[in-house]
């Protein structure tokens, strides 16, 4: 089951650390890219408004802005989608893009069991993010991606010369694009 609606090749990710290049970071990305709204760090009224300014300034750029929460907030706050793990999607809402993460196959068949609109499969290469975390590397990542029904957006240590290397057109990034 594939959301009608269009996905971007390219997605930044909002993190505490790139919080304060986020506008210029935006603004550099090519037009109708994605933006994925985490903050995490901030509390309820601070992350409202770092997002309302952060949603202004993609839309500005026509990029797609997807939210680490619920559909009633994603709706609520006027996102395009909702981000998080596999069973944080559920139930499904018309009109909204579901991008479920996934570290390994059994997530990744989950997030196909519950009609993701695209996956983003983790991590690649090594990553700041998660130091202690194992790269899928190249190969296995391409083995799991041929197991997804959507789309999958390869994340974790990319950035333009590693999508380019690894052949993989839809690609996210936190430090890469930031």
């Amino acid at each position: 089951m594939q959301n009608s609606i269009s996905l971007p090749k390219i997605w930044l990710i909002s993190d505490a650390r790139n919080d304060s290049v986020l506008e210029k970071a935006l603004a550099e990305l090519p037009r109708g890219s994605g933006f994925i709204y985490r903050h995490y760090h901030l509390g309820d009224p601070e992350r409202w408004e770092r997002f309302r300014a952060l949603r202004c300034v993609a839309r500005a750029y026509e990029h797609k802005v997807v939210i680490s929460d619920s559909a009633i907030t994603a709706k609520e706050w006027g996102a395009d989608g909702i981000y998080g793990a596999p069973r944080s999607l559920w139930p499904r809402r018309a009109g909204l893009l579901h991008l479920a993460t996934a570290h390994n196959l059994a997530e990744l068949g989950l997030a196909n069991r519950l009609g993701a609109s695209a996956v983003l499969l983790s991590p690649v290469f090594s990553t700041r993010s998660h130091p202690e975390g194992k790269p899928l590397g190249a190969a296995r990542f391409r083995l799991l991606a041929r197991h997804s029904r959507t789309p999958v957006i390869a994340l974790g240590g990319m950035n333009a010369q590693r999508a380019h290397a690894l052949g993989w057109p839809c690609w996210a990034a936190i430090d890469g694009l930031s």
